[in-house]
């Protein structure tokens, strides 16, 4: 973990353990089974997890004696103390993070959404075994805050612990279209940072910021990271 400000804030993006002696990885491309335990683990140079909703995020976090970051110690952790765009500084780097890759459903299930499934398509476990998409923690090495977290923009998304409500609006700037969401979006999850097939659909770089979905939600770009109060 790296110290930023009041909170202690993982490297990088989680994965899954479950206890044992040793330890066993979860799959990263497979959802949590029901009825299992998970504790959050960060390490570079592995997947990290997927398929994750922000309830399952929050428990393998407490787990792991962590909880799930606010907005505040997310978005502050990423843009540094000098407040920049995108981890890395004030302008874009193209290819820094592992971002605006091709979308991955239409490349697999077809190019028309009304034939989705959200079971069996949008948490299909080969979306996240494809080569070239997913990258292991740290591999972009570019996309590096000041405090030495990675992958905070693209890779996976990462559920912070706040719900959308009224105050969003002075956590960080968001685009008109998403302030204009604030009332019917009331009570959602939030997650933060986009992956790695969006770009700056809901916002730039550490601003990028999804409301539409309860905690319950998961899909394949659905991740997270833990935050923990400092000793």
């Amino acid at each position: 973990m790296t110290r930023v400000a009041k909170a202690c804030v993982d490297r990088w993006e989680a994965h899954l353990v479950v206890a044992g002696a040793p330890e066993r990885v979860h799959p990263h491309n497979q959802r949590p089974e029901a009825g299992v335990s998970y504790a959050a683990r960060s390490a570079s140079g592995v997947f990290p997890q997927a398929y994750v909703s922000r309830i399952e995020a929050r428990a393998a976090c407490e787990a792991a004696g962590k909880r799930l970051c606010t907005l505040g110690e997310w978005y502050r952790a990423c843009r540094g103390e000098k407040g920049a765009t995108w981890p890395y500084g004030w302008h874009e780097k193209r290819g820094a993070c592992n971002a605006q890759k091709p979308h991955l459903l239409g490349k697999l299930f077809g190019n028309d959404p009304r034939r989705w499934d959200y079971v069996k398509h949008f948490n299909a476990p080969e979306l996240n075994a494809t080569p070239g998409f997913l990258a292991k923690t740290g591999e972009h090495a570019e996309c590096a805050s000041p405090a030495g977290t990675f992958d905070m923009v693209g890779n996976v998304h990462e559920w912070v612990s706040d719900v959308v409500d009224r105050t969003l609006e002075q956590k960080l700037p968001l685009r008109d279209d998403i302030q204009k969401k604030l009332d019917v979006n009331t009570g959602h999850g939030i997650f933060m940072g986009g992956f790695y097939s969006t770009g700056d659909e809901h916002g730039k770089g550490c601003g990028f910021v999804t409301i539409g979905h309860e905690p319950k939600y998961h899909d394949y770009s659905t991740g997270f990271r833990c935050c923990k109060d400092p000793t």
